[in-house]
């Protein structure tokens, strides 16, 4: 059945005008979509689908994996909001085998952002971040598309925090925020580093790989690092906070 679409808005009308617009599965990518409306007093819409993925976790991989194998793409429902509108366009989406789901890469094909300045912004478990902007710009050439923000699915409390810092960094907010010295030229990770990357990974079943070379840079509160690894082109964050234990915030594939 049809889902009827209708655009919110989260403010009253500012310059520039912001449209949020996402697709969501698991809520994750709906929270940073939210927290962006609130932020920016963005106006908001969801991207939904003529026939949802209504079924279980398996039933969604299964049914996206068929998709995938036949090189088909689910269709969605109009959105309502008139892009032309817009002088900002965030565009979420979660991260399914790597990139941009397929809901998402369905409104990629239909819509056109030609000239429009578009923010991508995503959830996933361990990455996809660079892999998914990648196939966006193949997708849409024609868009001005600007460094985005991708967040864990575990990690989903660091949402407004981390979203307050980009929207700063990024000139579309205004506020303090204190500015990251860039990473230090990589090196061979030592034992006591490696054994930060070990417990950040810890035993999550999609990151196999071992650390060998790392970089570091001070941020508030504790150290960021910048490993790579023994498989070719993979790069995993991990943040280590002053007292606490370290956690990975992204893979890089």
């Amino acid at each position: 059945m049809a889902v009827t679409l209708m655009a919110a808005s989260c403010a009253q009308n500012k310059t520039p005008k912001y449209l949020v617009l996402y697709y969501s599965q698991t809520n994750t990518t709906k929270a940073v979509a939210q927290e962006l409306c609130k932020r920016l007093g963005a106006d908001i819409e969801e991207i939904t689908l003529v026939e949802p993925y209504d079924g279980t976790y398996q039933e969604t991989i299964e049914r996206s994996s068929r998709e995938r194998a036949a090189g088909q793409l689910p269709k969605i429902n109009p959105i309502s909001s008139k892009l032309d509108d817009y002088d900002v366009i965030f565009f979420g989406y979660p991260i399914w085998f790597g990139t941009i789901a397929l809901p998402a890469a369905s409104a990629l094909k239909e819509l056109d952002f030609s000239g429009k300045t578009i923010v991508p912004f995503c959830s996933f478990g361990s990455g996809g971040l660079e892999a998914g902007i990648k196939d966006f710009k193949a997708a849409q050439p024609k868009a001005n598309i600007l460094p985005g923000y991708g967040v864990r699915a575990a990690r989903i409390d660091a949402i407004p925090t981390e979203v307050d810092r980009f929207l700063k960094e990024g000139g579309f907010i205004e506020g303090d925020y204190e500015k990251y010295a860039d990473f230090s030229a990589a090196r061979p990770a030592t034992e006591a580093e490696v054994a930060i990357y070990d417990a950040a990974v810890g035993t999550y079943p999609m990151i196999q790989e071992k650390a060998t070379n790392v970089a570091s840079r001070p941020i508030p509160g504790g150290t960021e690092y910048l490993f790579d690894t023994n498989a070719p082109g993979i790069q995993i964050y991990v943040t280590a906070l002053d007292g606490k234990e370290p956690f990975f915030t992204r893979v890089v594939r």
